[in-house]
């Protein structure tokens, strides 16, 4: 327990988190276990959450010295990698994952902002970081219902609608983790010195920038994939 801190905030985040691998794992399941693509995701999502906390729980990330930081480097950048894999050797499996369930799950952002604002109150990370400061990130979580309802009505798919959306969303997502890595503690810190982000660095807020947002990450990729390499993508 991170002190000061109230006890709902890490409850609401580690919910958070399992429901966004739990939306994950559900698409992984829509597209077919059977494959080694899916296993391999299954498995590595999996292993980060677990890898992630002990880490945390020992101190790991809070050595703010080391270049790059550990945050970054241990964290989200081998969950891209594997993304970045799966466009080059995976890409029968992205086409089968529903992009339903791809545009459903960005609802997660919402709770995630949430606790960015509870976070920020507390002195964990900075203002920056929240929509009361330069994060937008909410506004992707709060369209996710309404672009799901105009893309998908009658059984077809607005191709155009929801590569937009993904494009904007993506950008949004970008200006977070942008900001994300400049109020960070260390020689690359450019703003937030009075209340850098170090919550980040603590269990359970390490699974954001671990899991969470590549998941999102990887969410995005996979639907601009579906949607820009067929004319008519399976829903």
């Amino acid at each position: 327990m991170i002190e000061g801190l109230p006890a709902y905030v890490p409850v609401v985040f580690i919910l958070t988190t399992l429901l966004t691998v739990g939306i994950f794992f559900y698409a992984i399941y829509r597209a077919g276990l059977q494959s080694t693509a899916a296993k391999v995701l299954l498995a590595f999502t999996l292993l980060w959450l677990i890898v992630q906390a002990i880490l945390a729980s020992k101190g790991f990330f809070q050595n703010f010295d080391v270049i790059p930081p550990r945050t970054f480097a241990f964290g989200p950048l081998p969950f891209f990698i594997l993304t970045f894999a799966y466009l080059i050797f995976g890409r029968k499996f992205l086409h089968q994952l529903p992009l339903t369930v791809l545009t459903l799950i960005h609802v997660i952002r919402i709770p995630v902002e949430c606790v960015l604002l509870w976070l920020s109150q507390n002195g964990l990370v900075p203002v920056e970081m929240t929509f009361e400061g330069r994060n937008l990130d909410i506004l992707s979580g709060l369209s996710a219902p309404i672009i799901y309802f105009l893309a998908f009505r009658n059984g077809r798919v607005n191709r155009n609608l929801l590569i937009i959306w993904n494009i904007v969303a993506l950008c949004l997502l970008t200006n977070i983790v942008t900001i994300a890595v400049l109020a960070f503690p260390s020689r690359f810190q450019m703003i937030a010195f009075e209340h850098p982000n170090i919550g980040v660095t603590l269990f359970p807020f390490v699974w954001l920038p671990a899991v969470i947002v590549p998941i999102v990450f990887f969410c995005h990729v996979a639907s601009l994939y579906k949607l820009l390499a067929s004319e008519r993508p399976a829903s």
